[in-house]
């Protein structure tokens, strides 16, 4: 019996369907299905009312869902990501959505000068 074949996603190494991509940082937003970032019913505490979180890598994957439940708790979120600017973009509209503020530092976490000034500038 002749085995089907099938043809990789565009970009993929991964097996067909999957979300694995050749280059890294990855890309969130072709993702199909969009991974979950925080749960509907997940309800806050106020754990982080009045606080500010840098988070590098805030833009996708972990980094993502740490930004929005980190807002949901009361922070205001700065993200510092290297180039992937639709979704850093699509994470500031997650994090306002949950009504804080949310400010992008885009650079790389290799230059220490960077890494001091994206401290400086987060309110």
């Amino acid at each position: 019996m002749k085995q089907p074949t099938t043809k990789k996603p565009a970009g993929s190494s991964g097996t067909p369907g999957s979300n694995k991509q050749d280059s890294q940082p990855g890309k969130e937003y072709p993702m199909n299905p969009q991974p979950e970032y925080i749960k509907q019913g997940y309800k806050a505490a106020g754990k982080l009312d009045g606080k500010i979180a840098l988070i590098t890598g805030g833009d996708s994957g972990i980094g993502r869902s740490i930004s929005v439940h980190y807002a949901r708790e009361g922070a205001d979120v700065a993200i510092v990501y290297l180039d992937e600017d639709r979704d850093a973009n699509d994470t500031r509209q997650l994090v306002q959505a949950e009504g804080r503020r949310c400010l992008l530092i885009k650079g790389d976490v290799k230059d220490s000068a960077f890494c001091g000034n994206a401290v400086e500038i987060s309110w």
